[in-house]
């Protein structure tokens, strides 16, 4: 066991001042060296009842950018000017697509690993890829959403008591029969671990039922015919490549108060055409983390209207990212929230600061 402070110190030494806390041990997380696998199953006690849209999860911006095809057309939806120029100098404008829009280096099982709990999908069909689908960012990827759904429902049955959040959005150019067919799959590979979005999920409910996926899926014709599916997760990002600026938003929104469930706020950061023909995303994240991993480990998870709950960073693996929003849980603990039912058909178990009647609905 070892603490946040000790592990942002090999990274860099200023980063972590604002985590340390006087009451050290709040702030010890039973981590293991090189990542977080299990670390859901090992927080307190007494988190275990508190809903999950009210803990500190860490998420990926893109997840699925680390295997981008530069050998790909630009997205449709792009702009019209980028697409002709591609058309007529894809040698060139190709790679500088690529260099912005990779925002990942790991895969998802390692992503997994690091402590990921939130995965940002974004899909699309491929031109002349057949009825297989693909992920997008600029441009396509090379893995398609069926082996990367299979790699991590395999990394699920390793892993028994951690909860993952499944983000599908974007479409890129998906018919109705290829949302009947993913959502068809999605349903049929993860089964009866699927959370349903009628239901208030706890760690401890979910490991009752054996459940490990939120899905959240940002086509509401298909949530309303599956009651396994839920609406989709609110993301908030800046749209700056300045980290001041991010944080200016992001506690902004905060002042407005917190969407009622699942909620993300993007600490990544989106540049201008200028700066894509210069360098690459990975410099400018690493130039920025500091200071936006500082604002993060001064944020409180919980049910008041700044409470964070997903945290979404590019390039998970270059930074003790996952281990300081992990921590963040623990200062719920110096909390005492009031006790909240959960009607008698949503759950038999008491959920510790509910505020919800389900993941879409009001406050109560």
């Amino acid at each position: 066991m070892f603490d946040v402070s000790r592990i942002a110190k090999k990274y860099n030494s200023d980063l972590f001042t604002v985590v340390n806390m006087e009451d050290e041990e709040r702030l010890t997380l039973t981590l293991q060296v090189g990542g977080n696998p299990d670390w859901m199953s090992r927080l307190p006690e007494r988190l275990l009842d508190v809903p999950l849209w009210n803990l500190a999860i860490p998420g990926s911006h893109d997840s699925m950018s680390f295997c981008l095809d530069v050998s790909s057309p630009v997205l449709r939806s792009q702009p019209c000017l980028l697409r002709v120029i591609d058309r007529l100098f894809p040698c060139w404008t190709r790679p500088c697509v690529y260099r912005w829009a990779t925002t990942q280096q790991s895969v998802l099982s390692d992503q997994c690993d690091l402590g990921i709990r939130f995965l940002d999908l974004r899909i699309a069909r491929k031109p002349a890829g057949g009825s297989k689908l693909f992920f997008a960012h600029g441009i396509y990827t090379l893995i398609t959403v069926k082996e990367a759904l299979d790699e991590l429902a395999t990394w699920l049955d390793a892993h028994p008591k951690e909860i993952v959040v499944i983000s599908c959005s974007h479409f890129e150019a998906l018919t109705d029969e290829d949302h009947f067919h993913l959502t068809d799959y999605i349903i049929t590979l993860f089964g009866k671990k699927l959370c349903s979005s009628e239901d208030i999920p706890t760690l401890r409910s979910c490991w009752s039922r054996g459940q490990q996926v939120v899905v959240s899926y940002g086509n509401q014709q298909m949530v309303l015919q599956h009651p396994e599916l839920w609406t989709g997760i609110p993301y908030w990002y800046a749209d700056s490549a300045d980290p001041n600026k991010v944080i200016a938003y992001l506690e902004d929104q905060q002042h407005r108060g917190r969407p009622a469930g699942f909620y993300v706020s993007g600490l990544n950061l989106t540049e201008d055409a200028a700066y894509v023909l210069r360098q690459d995303m990975r410099k400018m994240t690493t130039r920025a983390l500091s200071l936006l991993l500082r604002w993060a480990g001064e944020q409180q998870p919980g049910r008041q209207a700044g409470g964070v709950n997903i945290l979404c960073c590019d390039f998970v693996d270059v930074s003790p990212f996952c281990s300081l929003v992990i921590g963040l849980n623990h200062k719920l603990l110096a909390a005492t929230p009031p006790v909240c039912r959960m009607p008698p058909r949503a759950s038999r178990s008491h959920v510790i600061g509910c505020c919800h009647s389900k993941q879409t609905g009001d406050s109560t």
